[in-house]
């Protein structure tokens, strides 16, 4: 099931109500900067922002991120039990969960998972969305966790990969190259570093939109340093697909 454009809208819309500005639509990364300078702070940012509900929506509804659905889909099949770290205003599980899978949601308690528990209701589905900060002890493995243009807004990107590991049979991420990205949310990426750390138990990586490298790896496989640099090597230099 592809995600929707015009009820991505239509929901944005419908939340805001009154409130809702197109302005502020069309011009989501102006008011994601302002935001951002207005606040200064990572942490504080993503537990408050608003104007994200606008940014992220626009995001949505390009499809940019069609292509990692489809390998996502390929590799996990209808049923499974999926975590959506990072999942923001829920958008990628929302596909996957009128798709058949099992989805649970997790990100920090801000206004994108408001939003995000009220388009569950709206659609009429039920599911979890966890706190990131408050994560239950007693949480189950699930059969793969993903994380979707997450990784690249963590001041710690390695750390957002540890705690997947520890969550999921299977790691779904994309890395992006932020090497030259003036972007103010995009934190440096230690490249090679985390593509190294998938590479013992790579299942699959593909490079896309020119500097995203997709990677589905299975964590807690044994390292072979020959083997694992060579692929890792081979992943930096990839061509795009």
């Amino acid at each position: 099931m592809a995600l929707d454009p015009d009820r991505e809208l239509a929901e944005l819309q419908a939340y805001l109500g009154e409130r809702f500005d197109l302005g502020r639509l069309q011009r989501h990364e102006d008011g994601v900067r302002e935001e951002w300078a207005a606040v200064d702070d990572a942490e504080r940012f993503y537990r408050t922002s608003e104007s994200y509900l606008y940014d992220l929506t626009a995001f949505a509804m390009t499809g940019v991120k069609a292509p990692y659905h489809e390998r996502l889909r390929a590799l996990v099949p209808r049923g499974a039990r999926v975590l959506d770290l990072g999942c923001g205003i829920g958008s990628d599980g929302l596909s996957l969960l009128e798709d058949g899978y099992a989805v649970t949601f997790a990100d920090f308690d801000n206004p994108s998972t408001a939003y995000l528990r009220w388009r569950l209701a709206h659609r009429g589905h039920d599911a979890d969305v966890l706190d990131l900060d408050a994560l239950p002890a007693d949480l189950p493995t699930f059969d793969a966790v993903y994380a979707f243009d997450v990784v690249e807004h963590a001041t710690d990107p390695e750390a957002v990969l540890v705690r997947m590991e520890g969550l999921g049979g299977l790691v779904v991420a994309n890395l992006l190259d932020t090497d030259g990205d003036e972007l103010e949310l995009h934190q440096p990426m230690p490249l090679r570093r985390l593509l190294g750390r998938a590479a013992p138990g790579l299942v699959e990586h593909r490079l896309l939109h020119e500097r995203s490298h997709l990677v589905a790896y299975r964590p807690g496989v044994r390292p072979r340093r020959w083997r694992d640099a060579w692929r890792t090597w081979r992943m930096l230099h990839a061509r795009p697909r």
